[in-house]
């Protein structure tokens, strides 16, 4: 989440005057994240997350988006849900860009994890998995395999002034990785961004997943591979390790709700491979392009030249379990 579009009260008079949610009382941006700009709401009655959709986004994905989180939410997954207009519509026009309200999902993120705690979240994302075969809805992954030839070409040469040879390096990282990429795994509707922001903790407890913005239909141990790297990850001396035991538990917690098949197994790494160049391709680019007047962190690549440096030296799926 972050806040690239500045609202004010025309917006916010916009929003009373379309939705049933009393008179809203104050509003806030979110700094977090790095895709749209993202609100908190409060009114009389309750609080919402307004998002609106940045440049990223593609408009005809949006229903997609709208129709997994109700979705979600009716199969009893915690996450935020949509909430419907006056006109019976989840997505409506805000500052000429795409938005939508949806619930205020209660907790707030970790900043560190523990293994059992990443038990819990593996079980979770596997029951996330098994509950969105029941939507007949279908987007494919703009940020698959397929995309990152295309954006590295993209990523400008001056970034090796701040990571030395780093665009050769990650030409050479994706013919690999592109080499040994499974052709055919267990696939269906993953979330893709499961950092440890998405993931939200209520009095102590695991209480449910938000910003479903990047989910798709891709392979299920890919969504997988995402996590360790997002979760599993301890900075030590200023260099990024792969702990093992929250690896091993949060796999173990997916396996306790869906058996990994065979293959999903022996592509394990390079699973991990790959989602470590695709956040390294995104942050690399966001790097270079992110706009000066952006209420934003922006993310340092460092990070994923490590992790991706890390699975370099693991082999098989006992590495990280």
């Amino acid at each position: 989440m972050a806040v690239f579009t500045k609202i004010g009260l025309d917006e916010i008079n916009l929003i009373e005057k379309n939705f049933s949610i009393g008179k809203i009382l104050n509003y806030s941006g979110i700094k977090k994240g790095i895709e749209n700009t993202n609100y908190l709401i409060k009114s009389k009655k309750r609080k919402f997350i307004l998002t609106i959709f940045e440049k990223r986004v593609d408009s005809t994905d949006l229903p997609f988006f709208m129709k997994l989180m109700s979705g979600l939410a009716q199969s009893k997954i915690k996450c935020p849900k949509p909430v419907e207009n006056k006109k019976g519509k989840y997505l409506f026009k805000l500052k000429g860009k795409n938005a939508c309200l949806v619930t205020f999902l209660e907790g707030k993120d970790k900043n560190n994890l523990n293994s059992k705690e990443c038990f819990v979240i593996g079980k979770n994302i596997a029951r996330l998995h098994n509950s969105s075969k029941k939507l007949r809805i279908f987007r494919k992954n703009s940020l698959s395999v397929n995309s990152w030839g295309p954006l590295l070409k993209k990523i400008s040469r001056k970034i090796n002034k701040k990571f030395k040879d780093l665009t050769e390096n990650m030409k050479i990282d994706y013919i690999q990785i592109k080499k040994l990429w499974p052709k055919k795994l267990p696939t269906g509707i993953i979330h893709g961004d499961l950092f440890i922001d998405n993931i939200f903790f209520y009095k102590g407890r695991f209480h449910g997943f938000i910003d479903f913005y990047f989910s798709s239909n891709d392979y299920y141990a890919y969504d997988l591979a995402i996590c360790v790297n997002a979760l599993c990850f301890n900075k030590k001396n200023n260099k990024f390790i792969m702990i093992k035991n929250k690896s091993s538990n949060l796999l173990k917690g997916y396996q306790s709700v869906r058996k990994l098949t065979k293959l999903e197994k022996n592509s394990f790494n390079t699973l991990c491979k790959g989602s470590a160049l695709r956040y390294l391709l995104t942050r690399s680019y966001d790097y270079l392009n992110t706009p000066k007047t952006a209420i934003i962190k922006i993310k340092d690549p460092k990070e994923y030249i490590q992790k991706l440096d890390f699975h370099k030296n693991l082999n098989s799926f006992k590495d990280y379990c």
